[in-house]
């Protein structure tokens, strides 16, 4: 027996699946939160796209790329400054920089690091054939405005002593010198020039929160060198990911095999499936 929906059943079918596909992409967003658990992956990002050789070519499919991530930015509710750009010779760019912030941008966009390859019909070329075009992806967590000094009395080793030299009678008779040893770093300062022990005290921890500043911003630095290090060349042999125009229609992650044939949808900023793919292989990769 066949039944007919009415306009009120086709509405609530309608509600029904929307509510679906809502709740599925909140608990796929939870599942690719899981996999964010890198030291760096909760902070902000800041992404910087350069061209290849190839001129004209490579210039408008680093400009493509920029219009890709300022859409995968908007779907997923991300801000976004663009902080530089440059135009090319004739189309597109020859640099951008763009700082995305939110909850877990660098680790989402750390996926995006790496060599994107085109291949269609050049728009540029009166012949029309067949050009490949290469573009650098680069992600950067911005940390550098998130140090977090934070001194426990546990970590901390505290010695007075008699000051010398001069200073008179009472400095030189009391144990007012402060010297202050922070364990986990094993960063010494000593403070003798104030009278009081309080005093001292206080100038050495003033100097401790600036050794201990510069000491972390140095591992912070030491970080982002090791990241910049793992820069690969621009060229055949080292793209992470195709999107192939001309002769068939495909993007492919050469990384985790992961592809669609629907490449106006990935251009159009969906990246969510290529970044969890990404992010699972990283997970189940032997440490």
């Amino acid at each position: 027996m066949w039944f007919e929906l009415s306009d009120e059943g086709e509405s609530v079918e309608s509600e029904i699946s929307t509510a679906l596909t809502a709740l599925q992409k909140e608990v796929d967003d939870a599942e690719v939160k899981a996999l964010l658990s890198g030291e760096n992956d909760r902070y902000n990002a800041i992404l910087t796209i350069h061209p290849g050789a190839g001129g004209t070519e490579s210039q408008d499919w680093a400009s493509m790329l920029l219009r890709m991530y300022l859409r995968w930015a908007d779907r997923d509710h991300f801000q976004v400054q663009v902080i530089d750009t440059n135009p090319g010779e004739e189309a597109g760019i020859s640099r951008a920089t763009i700082a995305v912030n939110g909850p877990y941008a660098f680790g989402y966009l750390s996926a995006e690091a790496g060599v994107h390859r085109l291949v269609r019909i050049s728009p540029f070329d009166a012949n029309k054939r067949r050009h490949t075009s290469f573009a650098s992806v680069f992600v950067y967590p911005d940390i550098e405005d998130n140090i977090e000094i934070k001194i426990e009395e546990k970590d901390l080793k505290v010695d007075t002593y008699r000051a010398g030299g001069p200073g008179g009678q009472h400095v030189n008779v009391t144990d007012s010198a402060v010297r202050i040893t922070h364990i986990p770093t094993g960063i010494v300062v000593q403070c003798q020039n104030e009278r009081s022990q309080f005093r001292n005290r206080e100038v050495a921890m003033k100097v401790l929160r600036a050794r201990l500043y510069e000491h972390y911003l140095e591992q912070q630095n030491e970080k982002l060198q090791a990241i910049e290090d793992s820069k690969m060349e621009i060229g055949f042999g080292s793209q992470i990911r195709s999107y192939v125009m001309h002769p068939y229609r495909m993007v492919k992650d050469h990384r985790t095999k992961h592809e669609t044939g629907d490449v106006d949808r990935v251009m159009d900023g969906d990246l969510d499936d290529f970044i969890k793919a990404y992010l699972l292989s990283k997970k189940e990769k032997p440490q």
